[in-house]
């Protein structure tokens, strides 16, 4: 297989202005250690997409399509968020404003205890799930986005519990490791987070080449 042109560009926007995926991704991508420098797009005073998809994929293409024409440049865009199958799949796309105010953790993670409450049943766990899809696409109209999809399985918490992290990682509990998301270190975080796992298939598929 050829080199695809977004390597070739030598530069490769990330659709995002959080801070917390930003840093992630900026250890992640120093991991893969890629021939291609790595702009946030609030480097190039992009403001963010309307998301106005109804599923991740949506969400992630229209990011990356929106970096993409601003930038004129190949870009890489996130969507991700936390589902909990006991309420239909929620937060889901809307994990980020889930309590109105977009980006407000503390807010987003009130409201889904709250919103558990009634489903809570003593030695029961409830199951949730992180989702991440990543898309790239090599120009604004790319007709053949690359898709890798994360999906980090766990339970939700009765109350927040660690210092690190950000989102509902003080919310999602790993029985296996029998800590939160919040209480791993960055790099444990990165190996087995949904946000790693997409990664680690953007990095198979570079591979392939």
């Amino acid at each position: 297989m050829s080199t695809p042109s977004w390597l070739n560009a030598g530069q490769l926007v990330l659709a995002s202005n959080n801070k917390g995926k930003v840093a992630e991704f900026e250890t992640l991508f120093q991991q893969l250690n890629l021939p291609v420098e790595i702009i946030p797009q609030g480097r190039l005073n992009i403001e963010d997409a309307v998301e106005d998809g109804l599923s991740f994929v949506e969400n992630a293409i229209i990011k990356a399509r929106h970096a993409a024409k601003i930038s004129g440049k190949p870009a890489l865009a996130d969507d991700s968020g936390i589902c909990v199958p006991i309420l239909g799949g929620a937060p889901g796309i809307y994990s980020a404003r889930y309590a109105g105010e977009h980006g407000n953790d503390a807010a987003n993670n009130q409201k889904l205890l709250e919103d558990l409450q009634a489903f809570r049943q003593e030695g029961q766990a409830i199951e949730g799930m992180f989702v991440c899809v990543l898309a790239l696409v090599e120009h604004a109209e790319d007709p053949l986005p690359k898709i890798f999809q994360g999906i980090w399985t766990g339970e939700i918490l009765d109350a927040v519990r660690g210092e690190n992290g950000f989102g509902y990682d003080p919310l999602f509990w790993l029985p296996e490791l029998g800590k939160s998301s919040a209480e791993l270190s960055k790099a444990e975080k990165n190996q087995i987070s949904h946000r790693g796992q997409a990664m680690q298939l953007f990095r198979q598929s570079l591979t392939q080449i």
